[in-house]
């Protein structure tokens, strides 16, 4: 091992980050946190997410501004167009933990982004609108309305993990995927025309949609079975997806301690407990049980 990989491998490890992701080959290629980027787990007013990992080059566009280059650790906003160049990728993880995986050539929007801790508003809108975007739905989906819109369909993301292939024209069909959890769960995509109208619904780990034109210029979801060079690609995409996913939400969980939130001991979303560490009925109430006023 080269005297950098070995610095560089030995930082990494002290700053948390997975094994897998500090692999001399893997470590040149990432961006670490450095001087003039964003501290991880500093808020930024409006911030609704941030950037875990960037591989190559990768862009945000605000407004009708010029992209701006992206590195580890910058804050991302409502409304912020997300892009990757040829050979890059770009992880983004959300307040509520939800992760997109952006593979090289691909671009997304944050179209809207509301997430409130407990809440029973909470909602979020991302646009895939070209190249492969993986993700991790997370609490918004779970608590909420998460969408995903193409070009083609919109897709109601009932809490699980996917991927979602925008081609560039031609003769290739946008496709949707979906896939289990790291912990074996399998949630739910339904898909929808732009008119609002059912066109589907995907439950079973590795299923898929083909998005096919129709008569009238009408979308269909016909369901086709993952080729297995199409699977070996997605199972690569996966790992980057979750590998990202490790790191934003250490990052989400320190940027939302630093607005205030308290997550507990139990992992995020979970309220903390009144339980008596000494035994005996709950703090805040009398012996027979009764709460204290």
């Amino acid at each position: 091992m080269k005297r950098r990989d070995f610095i560089m491998l030995f930082g990494g490890l002290a700053a948390g980050w997975p094994l897998s992701l500090l692999r001399p080959s893997t470590v040149r290629a990432q961006t670490l946190p450095g001087a003039g980027q964003q501290a991880a787990g500093q808020a930024v007013s409006g911030q609704v997410g941030q950037v875990a990992t960037v591989e190559g080059s990768a862009t945000v566009m605000r407004g009708s501004g010029a992209p701006i280059p992206l590195q580890v650790s910058d804050p991302v906003f409502k409304n912020d167009t997300l892009a990757t160049a040829a050979n890059s990728t770009l992880g983004v993880t959300f307040d509520d933990e939800t992760t997109f995986s952006l593979s090289p050539n691909t671009r997304i929007v944050v179209s809207e982004y509301v997430y409130q801790q407990g809440g029973s508003a909470n909602a979020a809108v991302f646009g895939v609108a070209l190249g492969t975007a993986a993700f991790v739905a997370s609490q918004v989906a779970k608590t909420g309305d998460m969408k995903i819109t193409t070009p083609v369909a919109t897709l109601g993301i009932r809490g699980t993990t996917g991927v979602v292939d925008v081609p560039r024209g031609g003769s290739e069909e946008p496709r949707i995927k979906l896939y289990a959890d790291t912990d074996g769960h399998v949630g739910r995509i339904e898909v929808f025309d732009p008119q609002g109208g059912r066109l589907g619904s995907l439950t079973q780990g590795a299923s898929a949609f083909a998005l096919r034109a129709g008569p009238g210029g009408r979308f269909t979801a016909v369901p086709f079975q993952i080729p297995p060079s199409e699977a070996a690609r997605d199972r690569g995409v996966l790992q980057q997806l979750f590998a990202s996913h490790t790191i934003g939400r250490r990052m989400t969980i320190q940027r939302m301690r630093s607005r205030g939130f308290n997550r507990g001991r139990g992992g995020p979303g979970r309220q903390p407990s009144n339980r008596n560490p000494r035994g005996g009925p709950p703090r805040g109430t009398n012996p027979n049980g009764r709460q204290r006023r």
